[in-house]
């Protein structure tokens, strides 16, 4: 298949999922109407897998990001690739090789048509589905994964609408199938440590955390392949934080978000557009389509949420100005502070004072590295994947399904980490006004 075709089948796709775009109105109505969600479905909540020795995967989308997690898998014992599938039938049959080159089974390959991974959900040889595929195709595949009876993987953000959200946190409750978001970002070495230091009481009581996805990504935007053929245009459309999840992912984590406490409103603001019409102007050819966007989505959007037991975290988004990389990753509390970047920490009654004491250059917090780091993170390394955290994420989701319990992240994570989007546009178009967030879990945050 030609870059040309597979470019113009991506466009027309994602021109025609009506349900992961919105206008303003929609999104305030789905707000309204959804929120309460009544259901007399039973909760997902802490629902374990059945015990699976052998995972039998089925794999969609085998661009950049698919190719890295499936080397991931490949080097993971009891996984077996049963099926693979991409828009571009070449990648999936490099896909099918690489597996193949390992020694194992060559992967049934789909690919080609719009609807190719149709036929791959439908198959009963399969335990769960990841999917590495624009933004636009998540929702649509991963009910199609729970509906024909497999759990579903799916890369972030799962969803970029509310009614995604919720149709997400429905279908996994009816199915009773786990919808995972394969969030990276909680299984980085400093996070998973942080997450042990905050569980053993070292800040004291939390009442803060900074999060953020700043990221200068313009090159990649205005690129004519890959992630520019479609990632561009919410730059277009909306203006909010269009990839919250990174860095609330593992602050969310620390705060015990669906455990004990949830997100209850968020208010939202976005700063003039500048930095991606500026590059593009130098950058791209005067006669380039391209030249003609105008782009609504702000430089920098921020945005403050409060949950219900009183905690605040800042939320921010930047992919197109130059500056250094960050997603804060800042969690305080009474007794100390953690911060990334580089990974910091200051804890009441440390001899160094009140100042912050960087962890490379000290091992007396070696202790609260996770055993997963420990046993596996030299394998990690070497397989590379954002540092090692993509190994480990997926090492640990195939140890769950191993093992029989239940995952680490469900669907209403997924839901909550993926509704700023929607809530922060609606916020914007207020004039910053507050906006209720959606308790996803239906009341099971409680327990």
């Amino acid at each position: 298949m030609s870059d040309s075709l597979s470019r113009r089948q991506m466009l027309r796709a994602t021109a025609g999922i009506a349900a992961a775009t919105f206008t303003i109105e929609a999104a305030e109505a789905e707000w309204r109407s959804l929120t309460p969600a009544a259901t007399s479905n039973e909760t997902m909540h802490g629902v374990p897998f059945d015990r699976t020795p052998n995972v039998r995967v089925g794999f969609i989308g085998l661009g950049g990001r698919g190719s890295g997690l499936l080397n991931d898998l490949i080097n993971i014992p009891g996984v077996e690739i049963r099926a693979v599938c991409d828009l571009v039938t070449e990648r999936a049959e490099n896909g099918a090789s690489r597996v193949a080159r390992g020694g194992a089974q060559k992967p049934t390959v789909y690919g080609g048509k719009l609807d190719s991974w149709k036929a791959l959900v439908a198959r009963d040889d399969i335990d769960i589905v990841y999917i590495a595929t624009p933004w636009d195709w998540h929702v649509p595949m991963a009910i199609g994964a729970m509906e024909n009876g497999h759990h579903a993987a799916t890369e972030v953000p799962a969803a970029t609408s509310l009614a995604d959200c919720w149709k997400l946190v429905d279908t996994s409750e009816r199915t009773r199938k786990h919808c995972i978001m394969l969030e990276n970002c909680c299984y980085g070495n400093s996070e998973m440590m942080v997450l042990n230091m905050v569980r053993k009481g070292m800040f004291g009581t939390i009442t803060h955390g900074e999060a953020a996805y700043i990221h200068n990504l313009s090159e990649l935007l205005l690129a004519d392949s890959g992630e520019g053929l479609w990632r561009r245009k919410p730059h277009v459309d909306h203006n909010g934080n269009l990839y919250p999840t990174h860095g609330l992912g593992p602050v969310a984590n620390y705060m015990g978000i669906h455990h004990g406490d949830r997100f209850v409103s968020m208010v939202s603001m976005s700063s003039q557009e500048a930095a991606l019409t500026e590059f593009r102007d130098k950058h791209v050819a005067k006669d380039s389509p391209k030249r003609l966007e105008k782009y609504k989505n702000g430089d920098m959007s921020t945005s403050l949420l409060k949950t219900a037991t009183g905690r605040t975290v800042m939320l921010q988004h930047d992919v197109v100005t130059f500056r250094p990389y960050t997603r804060h990753n800042l969690i305080q509390g009474t007794q100390g502070t953690f911060a990334d970047y580089p990974a910091r920490i200051c804890v009441m009654g440390q001899p160094e004072g009140e100042v912050w004491v960087e962890l490379s250059k000290t091992d007396k917090y070696k202790e609260f590295v996770d055993p997963l780091w420990q046993k596996n993170g030299d394998q990690a390394r070497k397989l590379g994947g954002h540092g090692g955290m993509d190994y480990i994420m997926n090492f640990r989701l195939i140890q769950c399904l191993h093992e029989g319990i239940a995952p680490d992240m469900d669907v209403y994570d997924a839901a909550a980490w993926s509704a700023p989007t929607p809530l922060s546009e609606l916020s914007i178009a207020r004039g910053g006004g507050a906006v209720t967030f959606p308790d996803f879990t239906r009341g099971n945050w409680k327990k």
